[in-house]
């Protein structure tokens, strides 16, 4: 073998790469964590012993927050986040949220003109609105300019892939010492290490959370992730040692989900999919034909029209093309792109999510939801629920399948 050959390694484990920088390689097995961490799918609420609240209706959902980084900010309202995506972190889905007390991070693409408009209406929205701010300097320029125009911006959020890097915490402390009364929201990241260093760095509310979105495809190209659960618990840990709060960010698929991650010390819970098929989210909406197995009079096969929304993760194909002048050559897309069935009320998911978490408290006892954390247990499982019907002949899923 030619000594110079780039695969070539000595016996110390190393080598020389393509560049001339040797290669080494360490026992993998010293960088494998034993414990066993847990995703929202292997762990369930334990109820309460002998609790005394009668009824859902009784359970307060209100939490009020104070921030120690800002003086006087605080938030007031449930602690859910509608994501900064598109189809979801739109003005309309915004505006919609607020009337149920309900947070909205504003997608990243709202052009200065409109932030301007939106801002300066209902004096609500900057209680229940964050305007999303990337590492590109036109972000941060946008953001001036509406925190100056508009009047103050009560709440911003610090938006990246991975906040895992460098450039990532250094962005962090200029935008709070240019900001120093702004309540910031940063992420994302998955380790109690990286969540204490973006505390320290400035950020109020730390978005924890890699790959688990319903329509992300970060850890399939990447392999890179945390299970979402075990992420929670040691992150939140890890913030509110430092004198800050998480927001948990992917992984809910259900209402229960929700609540799980909120039992688990999260201060917010931000939701993209389950806000996602709503027309107040603006995707755009495609009507579809499907045969319904059936025949009619004539003996004809029975079709039906439905209607559908596009949703898509925004390192996705088509998010690229619409805001990044296409997928560069050096990346690969992270995202996917779905149709999800048209929801025609927000106010019933909205009711469906909210009663879920009502119930939670019931079942364990809190009165108020801030004290949901003091009141959870959890108990490891292998599966959550009876899902014999989830595959019925006449499911959603089963009938989106026949599509046309």
């Amino acid at each position: 073998m030619n000594s110079k050959s780039t695969s070539s390694l000595g016996s110390n484990g190393s080598g020389p790469s393509k560049e001339g920088t040797p290669v080494r390689y360490n026992d993998v097995s010293t960088h494998v964590s034993r414990d066993i961490k847990l995703d929202y799918g292997n762990v369930l609420l334990v109820p309460g012993k002998m609790t005394s609240v009668t009824s859902r209706k009784l359970v307060n959902l209100i939490c009020r927050m104070d921030f120690e980084r800002t003086d006087d900010s605080y938030y007031e309202g449930i602690p859910i986040m509608a994501a900064n995506m598109d189809g979801v972190g739109s003005f309309d889905m915004a505006d919609a949220l607020i009337r149920h007390r309900i947070f909205t991070c504003l997608a990243k693409m709202h052009s200065e003109e409109n932030l301007v408009k939106f801002f300066s209406g209902d004096p609500q929205r900057r209680n229940y609105c964050a305007v999303t701010v990337g590492l590109r300097h036109q972000d941060r320029e946008k953001f001036r300019h509406v925190h100056q125009r508009s009047g103050p911006i009560k709440f911003a959020c610090l938006d990246v892939a991975n906040g895992h890097t460098q450039r990532f915490v250094s962005f962090l402390e200029d935008f709070r010492s240019e900001f120093p009364d702004v309540v910031i929201i940063a992420g994302n990241v998955v380790t109690p290490e990286q969540t204490e260093i973006l505390a320290k760095a400035g950020a109020d509310l730390v978005k924890v959370g890699i790959g688990g979105g319903s329509v992300c495809e970060t850890r399939i190209k990447t392999g890179v992730g945390y299970p979402q659960f075990s992420a929670v618990l040691e992150c939140g840990q890890a913030a509110r040692e430092a004198g800050a709060r998480i927001v948990a960010d992917g992984g809910c698929t259900c209402p229960g989900d929700v609540a799980k991650a909120l039992a688990a010390g999260s201060s917010f819970v931000m939701l993209g999919g389950m806000f996602a098929g709503h027309k107040e989210g603006g995707g755009r909406i495609i009507t579809r034909r499907f045969n319904t197995g059936e025949i009619n009079g004539e003996g004809k096969p029975l079709l039906k029209e439905s209607r559908f929304v596009e949703f898509y993760g925004m390192s996705s194909q088509i998010a690229n093309d619409k805001h990044f002048d296409g997928l560069q050559p050096w990346k690969t897309s992270e995202g996917r792109e779905v149709l999800l069935p048209f929801k025609p009320s927000i106010d019933e998911t909205v009711q469906d999510l909210l009663g879920g978490l009502r119930s939670t408290c019931t079942y364990l006892g809190a009165e108020n939801l801030i004290d949901l954390p003091q009141q959870a247990k959890f108990v490891q499982c292998h599966d959550t629920h009876n899902r014999v019907f989830e595959d019925s002949p006449i499911s959603d899923h089963s009938i989106s399948s026949m599509l046309i």
